[in-house]
């Protein structure tokens, strides 16, 4: 199938939130078009969404075992939603953020300690500091901002999230919770969602210094081509190079593209072995695969669960949620569709 006949596939696909994609990600419609804004709110009320925030308490909280809980906590649920198109600056979802802020400013993350050792580091509460560096999951943080800045829901504490990041920000662009005190590289999946909320931020708000502090992070992934050993261009990691949909905090090849789409910087030369090795997953029948998963599916609260199906994993199989993303990529890159 060629690209411009999978689009139009696409565009009727049952599912609101590939049909929005396609339209606005892919095919450039203006997000504040009629016509976006229309199946926007199918996606709004869409199954997927109302199996997404099905344990909404009359308090508008999201029932789970913990706020993080993978992945069907109030987290995760708000991400999602950030990620397939929900309409933004919806109020009933600032329970929920409530929730995500509550433990993400916390007071722990303001507390700060020096640690020599890996057993040093968790004998305290708070965050340790081994060899100048902060020792901190950062993608916690990032990826709160990212998407309650897409969801148009944030307030002013978001500003405290985007202090904290800062403040955390390793000498190389990046962020990375290893506890080893040699580690001294920070880590693509504690980098990318810092990055993009950064970005997201930045631009919203009009903030150089954010702009600025994601640019550099960008760095931390392009010096290694986003998947890429500097030393000798071997692949980081074998995850790096399998398609998943959805990635939560992982990363992958595309997930790296898609954010250097957002942060400004697909445009870069460092980018073109990505391009070229997502070029050669395209399936002979058109669309691309969702090579492994991170989820299983389930209605009740599992650990390693979600709500919803994404399409499940095959490697000669179009997974449309993957397909789409593969196309903005390379649409944005210039890359005919």
């Amino acid at each position: 199938m060629k690209r411009d006949a999978l689009c139009k596939a696409l565009l009727d696909h049952p599912e609101p939130s590939i049909r929005w994609k396609t339209m606005v990600h892919v095919l450039g419609e203006d997000p504040q078009s009629r016509k976006a804004r229309a199946v926007q709110e199918l996606i709004r009320s869409s199954p997927r969404v109302n199996a997404l925030l099905a344990h909404r308490q009359r308090d508008g909280r999201l029932k789970s075992r913990s706020v993080y809980d993978k992945w069907q906590g109030a987290h995760w649920i708000l991400a999602t939603l950030a990620d397939i198109g929900y309409p933004r600056g919806d109020e009933s979802l600032e329970p929920i953020r409530d929730q995500i802020l509550d433990l993400w400013l916390q007071d722990s993350f303001y507390q700060e300690f020096e640690a020599d050792t890996k057993a040093d580091a968790y004998k305290k509460e708070g965050v340790p500091v081994m060899q100048g560096r902060y020792r901190r999951c950062a993608s916690q943080q990032g990826n709160a901002l990212y998407f309650l800045i897409k969801l148009g829901i944030n307030d002013s504490r978001t500003d405290r999230l985007v202090e904290r990041l800062l403040h955390w920000q390793w000498p190389d662009g990046g962020w990375n919770c290893d506890k080893d005190p040699n580690a001294d590289t920070s880590s693509f999946m504690e980098t990318l969602l810092p990055m993009l909320g950064l970005a997201a931020f930045g631009q919203e708000k009009r903030v150089r210094k954010a702009r600025e502090a994601a640019l550099q992070a960008s760095e931390v992934l392009l010096s290694r081509r986003l998947f890429k050993r500097r030393s000798d261009s071997r692949v980081i990691h074998p995850e790096f190079v399998q398609l998943h949909y959805p990635l939560y905090w992982h990363y992958d090849v595309l997930g790296g593209l898609k954010a250097m789409a957002e942060v400004g910087r697909l445009g870069d030369r460092r980018c073109a072995d990505a391009l070229d090795f997502l070029e050669s997953k395209e399936l002979p029948d058109g669309g691309w695969p969702a090579e492994k998963r991170y989820y299983k599916t389930s209605k009740s609260i599992e650990l390693g669960a979600d709500f919803v199906d994404w399409g499940g994993t095959s490697k000669h199989k179009m997974n449309a949620w993957v397909t789409v993303d593969a196309l903005r990529v390379l649409r944005e890159a210039g890359r005919a569709i």
